[in-house]
């Protein structure tokens, strides 16, 4: 007699969907990803903060939970990525995935108790679907940087010129122009100083600035600057 309950079983994970969250926050000198303990008895130790899909839900609201429950907080920024169902194994074995990026400041909490930040040149061996998620989502935020606040969310109210530069360059894996940087950010319209100002170690202070666009004719220009090398 051939088992229904298992054929059911099949079929439901041939046809679930799966939201998978690759949430980034700087730490140091490195742009790092949260991962979590994988369930007990799967191939990895850590996966990606994920969970199935249950239709009739806003998946927007459905993600945010997702990170909620694994950070402590909500994000900064989300948004999706694009969605696979590609033969790549996912952890859980969902036959389509939506995936997401998302970024928080992550300074006044720490995650949860099996969740853990890993740096996105050293990760832990991922389930391929995931390791191939992180990629799509770190290409997806270079891309974004232009045209949505994302540095801004990876940083506190106030900061220096050189922080926001900081952040700049670990999203992007790359370094920037000094002078390129600053006289693009003035041309945006994108930040505005404060009357604060901040030791940077030796010499003169750093004023303090904040995120503040400005609207202006024919829309808002995005940051664009001089990459160099290296």
């Amino acid at each position: 007699m051939r088992d229904r309950s298992s054929s059911s079983a099949r079929g439901a994970k041939q046809t679930a969907v799966s939201l998978d969250i690759v949430l980034c926050t700087p730490r140091g000198r490195s742009l790092t990803v949260l991962l979590v303990r994988g369930a007990e008895g799967g191939r990895e130790k850590w996966t990606l903060p994920w969970a199935w899909f249950t239709p009739g839900t806003s998946p927007d609201d459905r993600a945010v939970h997702v990170i909620a429950d694994a950070l402590g907080a909500k994000p900064g920024w989300l948004a999706q990525v694009g969605a696979t169902g590609d033969e790549r194994r996912h952890p859980g074995g969902a036959a389509l995935s939506i995936g997401y990026a998302a970024v928080t400041a992550a300074r006044d909490r720490g995650p949860a108790a099996d969740a853990q930040w890993f740096p996105v040149g050293s990760l832990p061996p991922l389930a391929p679907r995931h390791a191939t998620l992180i990629a799509t989502a770190q290409l997806a935020l270079r891309e974004r940087l232009d045209t949505a606040p994302i540095a801004f969310r990876l940083l506190p109210a106030t900061f220096t010129l050189t922080e926001l530069q900081d952040v700049y360059e670990l999203l992007l894996g790359r370094r920037v122009h000094k002078a390129s940087f600053r006289r693009s950010l003035q041309a945006a319209w994108l930040v505005e100083p404060t009357d604060e100002w901040r030791s940077e170690g030796r010499g003169r202070p750093a004023q303090l600035f904040r995120y503040a666009p400005r609207k202006r004719r024919g829309g808002r220009r995005g940051v664009r600057f001089e990459l160099l090398g290296g």
